[in-house]
């Protein structure tokens, strides 16, 4: 069991608990999600594990959020195995220097000086590994800091998208709105058309009335003056008979 309690269980816990609500179970989070207890670097490598074990799958482009997280825990893995690569590279030198000098019968006190010399070496190894621990710490702070302006982005992005898409919408409403106002346009249009051809029709009939009217006008002028000329004959006729 890791250091404060924490193990491969509760770890595997934290992390379900994270993605149920949405969240990216990263070092940070997980560490939070167990009340801010356990070694980081524990913890990373516990996520690794548990990750390792999860099937290949397609997923979507990864975020600014998980690109800074994924680099950041490399960057913890790396410093980690180099510290511990350091760290055992001096325990081995000093393992085979203690065993060359009790192969060649040294003094006591060029033992212990050669011990205290290889102690001295560790401890400055432990010092220099606490040191790349705390610029890890660093930039965790710094990728903290940085998950949260990026958050802030999104929800930006997130509101102007949505004032887009209420845009777009009222352009599809209005676009709508034009393309039925131009097909109440081509039904005037429609009904102008077939308004000025009864028109047309309405004025071939009144000429062909008028033209009518007028032939029976003349032909009634004809029977008015035949019939004058009647009226004359027969008056002319009654004058002689008299």
């Amino acid at each position: 069991m890791a250091r404060g309690g924490i193990n491969k269980a509760v770890v595997q816990k934290a992390r379900q608990a994270l993605l149920a609500r949405g969240l990216n179970p990263s070092i940070d989070a997980v560490r939070i999600e167990l009340g801010n207890t356990g070694s980081k670097t524990t913890i990373h490598r516990y996520l690794k594990e548990l990750n390792s074990q999860l099937p290949a799958q397609r997923t979507s482009a990864p975020t600014l959020s998980d690109a800074l997280t994924t680099l950041v825990e490399q960057l913890a893995e790396q410093i980690r195995e180099e510290g511990e690569a350091r760290i055992e590279q001096a325990r081995s030198a000093f393992e085979a220097e203690r065993q060359t000098l009790l192969a060649h019968n040294a003094s006591p006190e060029q033992r212990e000086q050669e011990q205290r010399r290889h102690e001295g070496q560790a401890q400055l190894l432990q010092v220099e590994l606490r040191q790349l621990q705390q610029t890890l710490i660093v930039k965790q702070d710094e990728l903290t800091r940085l998950n949260r302006d990026n958050e802030g982005l999104l929800v930006q992005i997130r509101t102007l998208k949505d004032a887009q898409r209420t845009f777009k919408t009222q352009g599809e409403r209005r676009q709508a709105q034009i393309q039925g106002l131009e097909v109440n346009l081509a039904q005037l249009e429609g009904s102008r058309t077939e308004l000025e051809k009864q028109n047309q029709n309405l004025a071939l009939s009144l000429a062909e009335r008028v033209t009518e009217l007028r032939q029976q006008l003349q032909l009634i002028g004809k029977l008015e003056a035949q019939l004058n000329q009647a009226e004359k004959t027969i008056e002319r006729l009654r004058l002689l008979e008299g």
